[in-house]
C-alpha cells in the first residue's frame, strides 16, 4: 500500500481530483448560497476534474518518462479521449437530457450535467498541466 501511496503518478491526479471537486462546491455553494456534498461526484462544473486529472498524468508521465516513450502516447491518446468525450458525446447527451425532461414532464427526472463546455474542458486541462509540471 505504501507503494501505491508514494506513487507521484496515483497520487498527484488524484489529490487534483478531490481538490478540483471540492473546489466546485465550494464555488457552486458561494454562487447559489446551497451547499451540494452530491456535487463532490457528479459531473459539470468547472474546471472539468477529469480534464485535470488525464492531463496532469500525461504531463507527469512525459515529464519524468520522456515525451517519446510508449507510456506517455498511451496517456496522451487517453486524455485526448476523455477530453473529446466530454465536450462532445457527454456535452450533447446533457442537451438531450434537458429535452427530455421537458417531454416528460417530470415522468422522469434524467441527469442535465452530464457534459462540459469547450471552456470547463480547456480549464481543466490547464489546471491539469501547470500541477503535472510542479509535481
Amino acid at each position: 500500500m505504501s507503494e501505491l501511496l508514494n506513487n507521484k503518478y496515483v497520487l498527484v491526479p488524484f489529490v487534483l481530483w478531490v481538490v478540483v471537486q471540492v473546489f466546485k462546491v465550494v464555488f457552486e455553494g458561494l454562487r447559489n448560497k446551497k451547499i451540494e456534498l452530491k456535487r463532490l461526484f457528479g459531473s459539470g462544473g468547472m474546471p472539468r476534474a477529469h480534464s485535470a486529472v488525464v492531463c496532469s498524468l500525461a504531463t507527469l508521465i512525459g515529464k519524468y518518462e520522456r515525451l517519446d516513450s510508449s507510456v506517455f502516447a498511451v496517456a496522451a491518446i487517453l486524455a485526448i479521449i476523455v477530453m473529446y468525450d466530454a465536450c462532445g458525446v457527454r456535452y450533447q447527451a446533457g442537451k438531450h437530457a434537458v429535452l427530455l425532461n421537458k417531454l416528460l414532464n417530470h415522468e422522469v427526472k434524467l441527469e442535465e450535467m452530464i457534459g462540459y463546455t469547450y471552456l470547463q474542458v480547456t480549464m481543466g486541462a490547464i489546471l491539469g498541466i501547470i500541477v503535472g509540471l510542479v509535481f
